[in-house]
């Protein structure tokens, strides 16, 4: 897409001033946090989609809601222009690459034409009574999209839950290590929200995890050489230290890499020293001058004789086994080498207004030691929720904490106490809203009327935000989420104050995991953070 047509989608959205103040800017909050990661993974389509958004919920929508002039409404309101300011400048800079990118897509697209039009008029012509064009491998469909022209590999989220284990493992270290040597290095939280929607928070967090590995692999290097040193028969120690040794005992001012030193000419001569065998040990070949050389072996040797002791057949058992671990292991080293900007997962379902979905990974063990925790609320006939928190990684959302809000909590209820603590967390840890979780003790699984009022709010700030409900006492579960339409439109057009009362679409909300935009994925680490006071 180009910068126009990237402008049209970006303006594609519904506001409703029905909808309260705080969700709107908790949406703005999220479209920016969104544009950090999309800019450092490198999709700048993505990137310049959300700040326009983002900019043009604030400047245009937001200043108009019935709750914005209140005193803290504009104080919010006053800090998100002042975001919208800053990311001019970014906007300006992606339009020209943006554009010279979309031309080259549209040059791509014409050369592949014009290849595809000679090949017709030079190839010969089917026979009669064949059954249609055969489809060609060779000549699969044009990338509907400029990010796979672009040399980015898509992944579908059910064929690659491994991968996304993995990759979601290594980002969320990754990006917790630059948040470690962020606080360390002393930068408050205000400078850090300037240098990211200035637009120099990337190099910035890469120096800084840079900096973070560099002392990591100042320790290794260190370990290596006295090793090295014991094999030698001595020990790189300050306690120890050789008197004629010229290095420093100081290990600030050591290098991180130290040239091989030669022998004295005397240990040449005695040994002559091999790396490492295969296996990956070391090894000393000894060779002296008085012995006589080894004898040449026959050629004609004869192996099928019993000369030569053949290991015995492994187990078809083990055979197996090895064989799985040898194709779990080589299988796909390319994909788990890539980095999060090198590929991108496909959208996994569709709203029903065609918008796409980005696929949610979902550790499968998350609701077990979540109805753990209830277990004294269930008891005792109350609800309880949690919040869903995690990360965006190769257009992927991945839930990795659960947090336990302060709450208070009925028989058929459940709310959320001091907002503000909460989101000041997520806040702090870069996450992002996903969802929520919640009981229903003696109820069946279903979302109530008070349950999609509950979640209408979550999927107003992003559209694949889930509600799981727990039903313990029937040993059930489910994943759900608005339709879009009639759901959404239903909810937030809904004027009725009961606690529970019914509404006439039918289909107003569905199942987001069977099938939907949602996957398990085994293996996926979380935590659990419990905001609530001490008892």
């Amino acid at each position: 897409m180009n910068v126009e047509q990237i402008v049209q989608q970006a303006e594609n959205f519904e506001y409703n001033p029905l909808i309260p103040f705080k969700h709107w800017s908790r949406s703005a909050g999220t479209l920016m946090k969104e544009a950090e990661i999309y800019e450092h993974e490198g999709n700048e389509q993505q990137t310049y989609l959300l700040l326009f958004r983002h900019a043009r919920l604030v400047l245009e929508k937001l200043p108009s809601h019935p709750e914005a002039r209140s005193r803290q409404n504009a104080a919010i309101l006053q800090h998100l222009r002042r975001d919208v300011l800053s990311n001019f400048p970014k906007l300006e800079t992606l339009k020209p690459h943006i554009n010279k990118r979309y031309d080259r897509y549209q040059q791509f697209l014409e050369s592949r034409r014009q290849a595809e039009v000679v090949k017709t008029q030079f190839s010969p012509s089917p026979p009669r009574g064949s059954a249609g064009t055969q489809h060609d491998p060779g000549h699969a469909r044009l990338p509907s999209d400029p990010t796979i022209g672009n040399g980015l590999e898509t992944l579908t989220a059910g064929e690659n839950r491994d991968l996304a284990v993995k990759l979601a493992h290594k980002e969320i270290r990754r990006r917790a290590t630059a948040r470690k040597a962020t606080r360390q290095a002393g930068i408050s939280a205000e400078e850090e929200h300037e240098r990211r929607t200035a637009g120099v928070w990337v190099d910035w967090e890469e120096a800084l995890t840079r900096k973070d590995e560099n002392i990591d692999q100042e320790a290794l290097c260190r370990q290596m050489r006295n090793v090295r040193a014991q094999l030698n028969g001595s020990r790189v120690d300050s306690r120890h230290k050789d008197p004629q040794d010229p290095r420093p005992s100081n290990p600030d001012q050591d290098s991180y890499y130290r040239y091989p030193t030669i022998a004295p000419k005397h240990a040449l001569d005695d040994t002559k020293e091999r790396p490492l065998a295969s296996d990956g040990s070391s090894v000393t070949l000894v060779e002296s001058d008085n012995d006589p050389p080894p004898q040449r072996p026959p050629k004609d040797q004869d192996l099928t004789t019993d000369t030569c002791d053949l290991p015995g057949r492994p187990a078809r058992e083990e055979t197996s086994k090895v064989d799985s671990l040898d194709r779990s292991t080589t299988a796909s080293p390319a994909k788990e080498s890539l980095k999060p900007s090198t590929f991108t997962f496909n959208p996994s379902a569709y709203l029903e207004n065609g918008t796409p979905l980005r696929t949610i990974f979902l550790p499968p063990s998350l609701r077990h030691q979540f109805l753990s925790i209830a277990m004294p609320n269930t008891r005792a006939n109350l609800e309880m929720c949690g919040i869903l928190c995690g990360t965006l990684i190769s257009s992927a959302l991945f839930i990795s904490k659960l947090v336990i809000p302060e709450q208070e909590s009925t028989s058929d209820t459940c709310e959320m106490l001091n907002e503000s603590d909460f989101f000041d967390y997520v806040d702090g840890e870069d996450l992002m809203v996903l969802g929520w979780i919640h009981t229903h003790p003696t109820q069946t699984c279903f979302m109530s009327s008070r349950d999609l009022h509950t979640h209408c709010g979550y999927q107003v700030m992003m559209p694949e935000s889930i509600a799981i409900i727990c039903a313990p006492s029937k040993g059930d579960w489910g994943v759900f989420r608005l339709t879009d339409p009639p759901g959404m439109r239903s909810i937030l057009n809904c004027t009725q104050t009961g606690l529970f009362h019914p509404h006439s679409e039918s289909n107003v909300y569905t199942d987001a995991l069977r099938p939907g935009h949602v996957y398990e994925a085994r293996g996926l680490e979380f935590e659990i953070v419990d905001l609530r006071p001490p008892a």
